[in-house]
């Protein structure tokens, strides 16, 4: 619909979480920039405080993503992992009235609500990788807007790019949808660009892995051949039967 407004010429820009937007985009409109990262990990919010690793065998945790189920799985295959859907607000409120024991959030949406209180831990690498350019946001606009691409350039975030362009390689390579469990966390140090990718079944039974690294001028490339690598490991069997 942001997009649809766009072309229509019923909205200049168009500001979205990055993780939302899909690989390909609609012709005629570009990702102008990407404001700085927030934190990219999830968030374990347990109705008592315990961590992860303390909660008992059997409890029921809320997630609506493939990815969050995969990764937990593999990690606690005695946990009962239940679909969790609503705003941040909603999902709380369904926490604590007691359907479930925890839930699974990004820290950056809890964070920028002002709810970075409610986070008992945040679940990080190796055994938890967010999904592609969570915690970015993105500026988007038309291709022949110049006017437009003119005024938010000073908001453009380059290393930021650097990272979510080879995190969105990955996810194009692999016609990535929410409805597939593909994890891709980007880093930037000294230039270069260091990315991790993974992708698992629903049931967190079988993934398979790559990473590497290269100058960030090459983010793209990287990407493209971290999901070659993805491709060749299984990852297209995995998809094939999801």
């Amino acid at each position: 619909e942001l997009e649809r407004a766009m072309l229509d010429g019923e909205a200049d820009l168009a500001v979205h979480s990055m993780k939302d937007v899909p690989a390909a985009m609609a012709d005629g409109l570009v990702l102008e920039a990407v404001l700085p990262r927030a934190n990219p990990f999830d968030a374990l919010v347990s109705r008592d405080g315990r961590p992860l690793a303390e909660l008992p065998a059997g409890s029921r945790i809320g997630t609506s993503s493939l990815r969050r189920r995969s990764q937990l799985l593999a990690v606690r295959p005695d946990l009962m992992v239940e679909d969790l859907r609503g705003n941040v607000d909603t999902r709380l409120r369904k926490l604590d009235e007691g359907q479930y024991d925890a839930i699974i959030l990004a820290c950056a949406g809890l964070e920028r609500l002002g709810l970075g209180k409610r986070i008992n831990e945040t679940l990080r690498p190796p055994d938890f990788l967010p999904a592609s350019t969570q915690g970015i946001i993105g500026l988007q606009c038309r291709q022949d807007d110049a006017a437009t691409q003119a005024l938010i350039e000073p908001l453009a975030d380059v290393d930021t790019m650097a990272v979510a362009s080879a995190e969105r390689a990955v996810a194009n390579v692999l016609e990535a949808t929410c409805q597939v469990p593909l994890a891709a966390h980007a880093v930037l140090s000294n230039g270069k660009v260091r990315l991790e990718a993974m992708v698992g079944t629903p049931d967190g039974a079988q993934g398979v892995s790559a990473a590497g690294e290269a100058p960030a001028a090459q983010a793209v490339q990287l990407g493209e051949r971290i999901a070659a690598e993805l491709l060749e490991n299984g990852a297209s069997e995995i998809m094939a039967n999801l």
